[in-house]
């Protein structure tokens, strides 16, 4: 059934546009760029636009020396972007997008070695096929973004009196309907908000298809059907879809540094490490539903900068992904001598793989809607939140830490569908009896010592580490800005409690200038972390109850594989005791339950951050369980 506008409604659109980097422009730079940079700083925009895909044309000339290579008049690349209200190309956040400051040197640079046709476009109507078409952009259609996914598109350049509606007849609209795969016929026409300045109108039609093993024959059979058409027909193209945005960078191919104009995205080129193995980085953030701003680090490894499907981000997306999640109090950096030896082990060194760790409320200075109380469901649906965004469909592994461990445990028993495997690390199933009163007699610590600090936002640092900045710096999009802000702090009396109590008494008399730096390095963290973000966020540990759905949990995947664990450092007070139990009882009423138990370890000489004081240890472990060796 075929759709026209409305002229009542928000206009609809598209934003199209074809490009052709010109010989002087790296492959690498280009891809680094525009999945980095431009794209998701449109995808950001999510208030109208609503997706956007990159395509590469399939009707290439291959018989000549520059085999599958595009030219200004016929380019290899096309993005579309599909827009809900197309006045708000007019907007403030979109339009700072477009000059200095928001446009960045290096796009300006680079887009000065591309070949660009852009089009704004208004919808006029489709057809569409309401068995095969879906949403390639929505988290439950991930897996059908695989390779095969073809796009035709026809341009059509017409006077400003012709009858759009008559140009496309219901008898070709039926007969492309016929061809194997559609899924889906749209028409726009040039927009209103940017006019011809011929006078003329330019329509183009797109042609949606799934994956066929007849699809390499779409071409020649929209142009066959087309060229019955009154005359205006002009170009008709094809391509494949080969990346998907998301609404925050995730592209690891990254050929040099770079630091976006507000300051809030880094990419980080590959390191080399000592033993050989290059890690790159991109530091950035999303926004929740609610308005929170959760900081991320995505690396991986093993990137082939001269191999087509590393540089244009296709290769290191299929990867797997190990999720990392922090205990209150601290940031992402306590897992940073874990990496280190989680990278280095033989058997993710020799593949592709990457981690992800974020900020989490508590910690973030913007952590959304105060009336929204922080919980553990909460926290596991930003866990979410930053898979849809990345576009990783299933987590290889979520490894959290108190706070965080029963994070993980409550995003893999809601949400098992997207985490293969779990570790729940110096956590409970249940609040303890108590928690709410020792967490606010806590509080209160912090409160009577009364210490201030000047803290980076959203981050919630005291500073920004090798980001060169002023101190504040934003933007004039009314998008979010970096800024320092004065506020009262958990400083440090708590600071020191906290310490002592979470690392084992050996650690403090330890020799190893590593762990000494380390725990200081925790100390400061915890002394520097925002009172009022830490008294929100600490609730969500006041009332929790997870164990009716740890007894339900299926511990074993379909090959008998033990899909969860429980890690605790063997100095963390009664927990070694608890966990033990709570690993018991992982899975006892659910209706496929193996009678073994789910894995538990216990690190020795460690206490509540055993990756912090035993890194080689968790790593080993968490290898192991991940790739369906541990014991």
């Amino acid at each position: 059934m075929a759709t026209t506008s409305s002229s009542t409604s928000p206009t609809r659109g598209l934003l199209f546009v074809t490009m052709q980097p010109k010989p002087s422009l790296s492959p690498a730079l280009f891809h680094d760029w525009y999945n980095n940079e431009h794209g998701p700083n449109r995808t950001r925009l999510s208030s109208f636009i609503q997706n956007g895909f990159r395509y590469r044309a399939t009707d290439l000339d291959s018989s000549s020396s520059s085999q599958g290579k595009g030219t200004q008049s016929k380019p290899k690349y096309l993005a579309i972007y599909d827009v809900s209200d197309m006045s708000q190309f007019n907007d403030a956040p979109y339009q700072y997008l477009r000059a200095p400051p928001g446009k960045s040197q290096r796009e300006i640079d680079v887009m000065a070695q591309i070949w660009v046709d852009r089009l704004l476009l208004d919808f006029v109507g489709e057809k569409v096929n309401e068995q095969t078409f879906v949403k390639l952009e929505s988290p439950e259609h991930f897996d059908a973004n695989a390779k095969g996914n073809v796009l035709t598109t026809t341009r059509v350049l017409v006077s400003a009196d012709t009858a759009i509606s008559q140009l496309i007849s219901t008898s070709a609209l039926d007969k492309i309907a016929q061809l194997p795969g559609w899924r889906r016929t749209s028409w726009f026409k040039t927009s209103y908000l940017e006019p011809r300045q011929d006078g003329q109108i330019e329509l183009v039609l797109i042609n949606e298809f799934a994956p066929s093993p007849t699809v390499k024959d779409i071409h020649s059979e929209i142009s066959s059907i087309l060229q019955q058409q009154p005359s205006g027909i002009t170009i008709t193209r094809s391509y494949e879809l080969f990346y998907t945005f998301g609404t925050a960078p995730r592209h690891l191919a990254i050929v040099q540094p770079w630091t976006s104009p507000d300051k809030l995205t880094k990419t980080i080129p590959a390191q080399s490490h000592p033993q050989g193995l290059s890690v790159s980085a991109i530091e950035s953030y999303i926004t929740t539903p609610d308005g929170a701003i959760l900081p991320f680090r995505l690396e991986g490894n093993n990137i082939n900068l001269s191999v087509e499907h590393d540089i244009d981000g296709t290769a290191i997306d299929t990867s797997p992904v190990l999720v990392l999640i922090n205990s209150v109090l601290v940031t992402y950096g306590i897992w940073d001598r874990f990496l280190q030896s989680f990278w280095q082990r033989p058997e993710i060194r020799n593949r592709k793989f990457r981690v992800l760790r974020f900020l989490s409320r508590g910690r973030t200075l913007v952590s959304g809607d105060k009336n929204i109380p922080v919980t553990v469901d909460l926290l596991a649906k930003d866990v979410i939140c930053l898979l849809d965004a990345l576009r990783i469909p299933r987590a290889a592994g979520v490894v959290g830490v108190s706070m965080g461990g029963v994070t993980a445990l409550a995003t893999a028993l809601k949400y098992p569908e997207r985490v293969d495997r779990f570790i729940a690390c110096d956590t409970s199933g249940k609040s303890p009896n108590g928690n709410k009163q020792t967490w606010e007699e806590r509080v209160a610590v912090a409160e009577k010592e009364g210490k201030r600090g000047t803290l980076i936002a959203p981050w919630g640092s005291e500073g920004l580490p090798e980001r060169e900045h002023p101190q504040d710096a934003g933007n004039e999009s009314g998008t979010t800005q970096v800024h320092s802000l004065v506020t009262q702090v958990v400083g440090d009396t708590l600071a020191e409690l906290t310490v002592r109590r979470w690392f084992a008494e050996s650690s403090f008399s330890d020799t190893d200038p590593d762990l000494v730096s380390e725990i200081a390095r925790v100390k400061n963290m915890v002394a520097t972390n925002s009172l009022p973000e830490f008294r929100r966020g600490v609730a969500a540990l006041f009332g929790y109850d997870y164990m009716d759905l740890v007894k339900k949990y299926n511990k074993h995947d379909d090959w008998g594989v033990k899909k969860g664990a429980f890690l605790v450092g063997a100095k963390d007070g009664v927990l070694p005791k608890s966990m033990e139990a709570l690993a018991g009882q992982l899975g006892s009423e659910a209706e496929s339950n193996h009678e073994s138990k789910a894995l538990f370890k216990v690190i020795q000489d460690a206490g509540h951050l055993p990756m912090v004081e035993k890194p080689e240890e968790v790593a080993d472990f968490v290898v192991d369980f991940l790739l369906g060796k541990a014991t």
